[in-house]
């Protein structure tokens, strides 16, 4: 995410009052994914709100990978290459966005230099060695985990991509509670950083997470696997996030790319080792 404008650029102070809910939406799927949404509110309030919509534009990007997945599965594609069209159009509508955010953190937290020169390593353009390694074993992971869903049939499969997708946007809330501080001054992490209540985090992930557990239950799955699996990518993504404080002094934009995908593949891990059936 470190390659999103600097919304810190046009932060318009005094206008949080009275926000209407359109301009955290819109500010969601126009800053996460490749729909051309018009964004026309850049303060912190609305990139707070933003971060509690995510979930939504989650659920879009999700759906439309799933829909991939599912249509290569009635082809007689196969269940690794229904997951690998999932992980791939996922990619796409985000152009690679928390990809490229994993692999900066990759790179930063596997240099062993302070924080100031990890941060520095964050905002070079190229990938290093760490990072390349961490994105291809996340990439793999994501794969294997979701061909198991698509395995048992093209619906399970497509409730596993939503789910994990739903899971990666939920993280981004986490990322920013109150306490947790910016690494630097500048990008979208110190725009979103400390907008969200811890309560209202919570609040959006049990919702999303009630969600899903209806529509496993719906489909023959056991309705706790779902909502099990999406709380532990979310803290997976947290102990990620716990990491990053303590090593980079804060979060940045690439903290949280790291952090939704650090939560997708968690989510798809555990739903490969939960039990399926109820």
């Amino acid at each position: 995410m470190g390659r999103v404008r600097d919304v810190t650029e046009r932060h318009t102070a005094g206008r949080a009052g009275g926000l209407p809910p359109l301009h955290g939406l819109r500010f969601a799927f126009g800053t996460l994914t490749v729909l051309r949404v018009r964004v026309d509110r850049w303060d912190r309030p609305t990139a707070g709100a933003a971060m509690l919509w995510a979930p939504l534009a989650g659920l879009v990007v999700g759906a439309a990978g799933a829909a991939c997945g599912a249509a290569v599965v009635l082809l007689g594609g196969g269940p690794l290459l229904a997951a690998v069209a999932a992980v791939g159009t996922g990619a796409a509508l985000t152009r690679g966005l928390h990809l490229d955010g994993l692999a900066d953190v990759a790179d930063g937290l596997g240099s062993g230099r302070p924080a100031e020169d990890a941060l520095r390593i964050m905002k070079q353009s190229d990938i290093g060695p760490f990072g390349v390694l961490v994105l291809v074993l996340v990439l793999l992971g994501q794969a294997a985990a979701l061909a198991g869903a698509y395995g048992g049939g093209a619906r399970r499969g497509a409730l596993a991509a939503v789910t994990a997708a739903v899971a990666a946007r939920c993280a981004l809330a986490w990322g920013c509670l109150r306490p947790v501080p910016a690494a630097r001054p500048g990008g979208l992490g110190a725009a979103v950083a400390g907008t969200v209540a811890p309560g209202a985090a919570a609040a959006v992930t049990a919702g999303w997470a009630v969600l899903a557990g209806a529509a496993a239950a719906a489909d023959g799955w056991a309705a706790l696997c779902p909502p099990a699996a999406l709380a532990a990518g979310v803290g997976c993504a947290g102990l990620l996030l716990r990491r990053c404080v303590r090593r980079l002094g804060g979060v940045t934009g690439d903290v949280l790319g790291a952090m939704a995908e650090t939560a997708a593949t968690g989510t798809l891990v555990a739903l490969a080792l939960l039990p399926a059936a109820g």
